[in-house]
């Protein structure tokens, strides 16, 4: 059932609170992406068991296999459920018409991402789009985040190492920063400091000190993609230096992926799928719980 706009203005002014709140308290929420319902019970119960706030969110495949509407509503049915404290977010939106259809639809946060669709989109562009969006997620107070270019990786397991000479050519900078949020209005800056979407053979390493260049320089909200693979250290210090959000996807599905193939295997006989996906989402939801330690938002949910 869709939202009222009164409904959808009171969403989005708790989640510009959350925000607040991450900054006061030194804590960064999770943004943990959904492939089905079984995931989704595996966030709220890992949110509910350490009261912590959540975002969920969908990109542009997990939208068009579910459904903007679809999720709205699983989202508030599970939120009431549950008694917790959590939002949606659009990751990764490669169209503005995309952003404008999820902000109709009461979605909290928009990631619009131009050069997701395009890696050779032109800076111009990219601003041009995004304020566009910044424009149209006024009327709702949707909080719209975005980056200058094309970040890396993929929401997969990958064989391959990290070539890190490589990634840092597409580090952000204190200056690129600065010009990109002013030119734009948005209020998250996706940083790249040495995160990269998936999963690796080996860990990721954030340059924090760079981080922190990027905190000095811009009182944005900064957020942080491809979180899977990532030594928790990292989250702990970045959510002390002031991140609000870190994406988790990759390691979700592969603790989704691993245990399900487990479960077939010990269950060749067994055909009603509803009794072997316990086990496959208490893994999940191990995942969202370790993570909502690192992060440091257990015990912060406001309901």
């Amino acid at each position: 059932m869709s939202l009222t706009i009164s409904q959808i203005r009171a969403n989005t002014l708790r989640a510009r609170h959350l925000y607040q709140r991450t900054r006061r308290q030194g804590f960064a929420v999770g943004a943990f992406n959904i492939d089905n319902q079984e995931t989704l019970i595996a966030i709220c119960r890992a949110a509910q068991k350490l009261n912590s706030p959540v975002l969920v969110e969908v990109s542009d495949g997990e939208v068009k296999a579910i459904g903007l509407e679809n999720i709205r509503d699983m989202v508030d049915n599970y939120k009431d459920e549950y008694g917790i404290e959590m939002y949606i977010n659009l990751d990764h939106s490669p169209s503005v018409d995309d952003c404008k259809r999820a902000i109709d639809a009461g979605f909290e946060f928009i990631h619009i991402d131009i050069s997701q669709a395009n890696h050779d989109a032109t800076t111009e562009e990219i601003i041009e789009k995004t304020r566009e969006v910044v424009e149209y997620a006024k009327f709702t107070g949707a909080l719209v985040e975005s980056e200058p270019h094309y970040f890396g990786g993929s929401s997969n397991v990958h064989t391959e190492g990290i070539d890190f000479e490589e990634i840092k050519k597409t580090f952000s900078t204190p200056e690129g920063i600065k010009s990109f949020v002013d030119a734009t209005g948005i209020d998250t800056f996706a940083a790249a400091i040495g995160n990269l979407h998936g999963k690796y053979p080996v860990p990721k390493v954030l340059d924090l000190e760079l981080l922190q260049q990027l905190r000095d320089v811009s009182d944005v909200q900064i957020s942080l993609h491809g979180g899977s693979g990532t030594p928790l250290h990292y989250f702990e210090e970045a959510a002390k230096i002031g991140v609000s959000k870190i994406n988790i996807n990759s390691d979700m599905r592969y603790a989704f992926r691993k245990t399900l193939e487990k479960v077939l295997a010990e269950h060749p006989d067994e055909y009603a799928v509803v009794k072997l996906m316990p086990e496959v989402y208490g893994e999940v939801q191990k995942v969202v719980e370790e993570k909502i330690q690192a992060f440091g938002s257990a015990g912060k949910s406001v309901v």
